[in-house]
């Protein structure tokens, strides 16, 4: 499966936690993620990360064209509510890609968990019938 992972400034040490605590699941697929995220996911993990721009060079709105062209299975976009970014825009437009594109979509901690799990569980392989 593909999963795209993103997070904002605030959350990028909670997404290096996330990705070392949930290593062993996302060795077994194709991760993608805006470019300073995934160099610090990379740095901690030694996970191969395809990495586009960074998020407010255009890095959201790659991750956007592939779950366009249904080319993610997964998204974890850690977001910070509390402080809202220049780019916030891609972020609604990201959710709003999900929901059309049926493509799960955890924006915390708690549902990052539950997905991650459900996909270890095989419990996200009816990602495939869209593909």
């Amino acid at each position: 499966m593909n999963i795209a992972l993103i997070a904002h400034d605030a959350k990028k040490k909670l997404m290096q936690n996330f990705c070392i605590a949930y290593r062993q699941i996302l060795s077994k697929h194709e991760v993608y993620a805006t470019g300073t995220t995934g160099r610090l996911i990379e740095e901690v993990t030694n996970l191969n990360i395809h990495k586009y721009l960074a998020g407010g060079l255009g890095g959201s709105q790659q991750i956007g064209i592939q779950i366009e062209h249904n080319q993610i299975d997964l998204v974890i976009f850690l977001r910070d509510p509390l402080n809202p970014k220049t780019h916030e825009m891609d972020a609604n437009t990201i959710t709003r890609l999900c929901d059309i594109h049926n493509i799960p979509m955890a924006t915390n901690l708690a549902s990052a968990e539950l997905l991650i799990k459900s996909l270890e569980r095989g419990e996200l392989e009816w990602r495939e019938m869209y593909k």
